[in-house]
């Protein structure tokens, strides 16, 4: 595998892989999203290629991952994980009691075995299931 470089880039860098990963349908310009302008998008370079993308938004000490993507030709190779555990310590060293996504019901598998578990809640949007899953911290809340 080669190696993978992870940075911050802006949100309209992410829209063409979220297009053409997660919302084939539509045009690359629905990828945008209101929020966008409030959150941490990072990039997954491997040989200068884009090859996946994640939004995180924090919240106080939560914070949710959304958008994320890996190009569909190298999935199952360990980008995603690579990621994962990126933005999960980005969220840890940023003050993270908990961080969470509404995972699309076919990826549940993936982030059941990177730490994650169901909280029960689910719903329907778009003809898409959603499990929200979480990942609590060891990381206590600083006092008020």
């Amino acid at each position: 595998m080669p190696p993978l470089h992870i940075e911050q880039i802006t949100p309209e860098l992410t829209w063409k892989l979220r297009h053409r990963v997660l919302y084939p349908i539509g045009t690359i310009y629905d990828m945008g999203m209101p929020e966008d302008a409030d959150g941490i998008h990072f990039g997954a370079f491997t040989d200068k290629q884009l090859v996946g993308v994640v939004s995180l938004f924090q919240k106080g000490t939560d914070f949710q991952f959304r958008k994320f993507a890996i190009d569909a030709e190298l999935q199952h190779q360990g980008f995603g994980r690579q990621l994962l555990q990126y933005i999960t310590g980005y969220a840890i060293e940023n003050g993270a009691t908990r961080l969470w996504c509404n995972a699309r019901t076919s990826a549940t598998g993936f982030y059941l075995k990177t730490g994650f578990t169901e909280t029960g809640e689910a719903f329907t949007r778009d003809g898409i299931d959603y499990l929200i899953m979480e990942k609590l911290t060891n990381k206590k809340p600083a006092p008020k």
